[in-house]
């Protein structure tokens, strides 16, 4: 079951209007190696934390333009906490949906790379969840069934890993303020490891029946950690709907 033992601190950071608890680990906190090793060619392999600024609320500070059925679908989206709450909200997570992409990237949790043949795993301790980030020189698939996580193919560009993917449930948020997106999202990440600690990540966001250009992120930076492994985050429905009582629905004034 997802964690509550940091439901004063939660609370603290709703209050505050931010959109997700204080990292849950530091590169200190965790253990993070800490050498000037040169970086592993074209190796992504650990377990890395996103370090970048305190909170990150979305993919910039600055979102594209919408179109008018992105503003409607945008207006239409009710966070439970965060600058736009309101009372109980319709956040997806908040019945244990999944996060989806790019959401879940954006998480204060770890995430972990493995390489194996044809494919890099990527696992998300956030919804304890994974996604199969085929290398094996596959097109992603024409008319895919919209998925949570959609459907991934990536390559080496130089020292860059390259992933694109397409596919997505429109149901799930672009970040925590309710940002919409369609099915006809098309992200792509970009990955480069500075030095064998620090590992440089950009996202851009392609749906032009949401927004009128493309949404590229800021500048990301993810830290090598060396724990062992990631810990179980499972959303259970009754332990979020305690959660929404406790926490959540207060923060948002209800």
């Amino acid at each position: 079951m997802r964690s509550r033992s940091m439901a004063l601190t939660v609370a603290v950071a709703l209050l505050s209007g931010f959109w997700c608890v204080a990292p849950a680990r530091t590169a200190q906190q965790s253990g993070a190696a800490k050498t000037t090793a040169p970086a592993p060619a074209r190796d992504l392999s650990g377990i890395w934390l996103l370090t970048t600024g305190a909170r990150i609320r979305s993919l910039s500070k600055q979102t594209p333009p919408m179109t008018p059925l992105g503003q409607e679908m945008f207006n239409a989206n009710k966070p439970g906490f965060g600058p736009r709450a309101v009372p109980g909200g319709n956040d997806p997570i908040g019945h244990c949906d999944p996060p989806g992409l790019p959401r879940s990237l954006m998480s204060e949790r770890p995430i972990e790379f493995v390489q194996v043949a044809g494919k890099m795993l990527q696992f998300l301790e956030s919804y304890h969840t994974w996604r199969d980030i085929w290398t094996d020189g596959r097109a992603l698939p024409q008319d895919p069934d919209p998925r949570w996580y959609g459907y991934s193919v990536g390559k080496w560009q130089g020292d860059t890993f390259v992933v694109d993917s397409i596919g997505f449930d429109k149901r799930s948020w672009v970040d925590s303020l309710g940002d919409p997106h369609s099915e006809a999202m098309h992200l792509r990440e970009q990955y480069r490891r500075l030095d064998h600690d620090t590992l440089e990540r950009t996202i851009t966001l392609e749906d032009p029946t949401i927004y009128t250009k493309p949404w590229v992120s800021d500048r990301q930076i993810l830290k090598l950690q060396a724990q062992e492994g990631l810990d179980e985050d499972f959303c259970v429905g009754s332990e979020e709907e305690s959660f929404n009582q406790r926490l959540r629905n207060p923060a948002a004034g209800k």
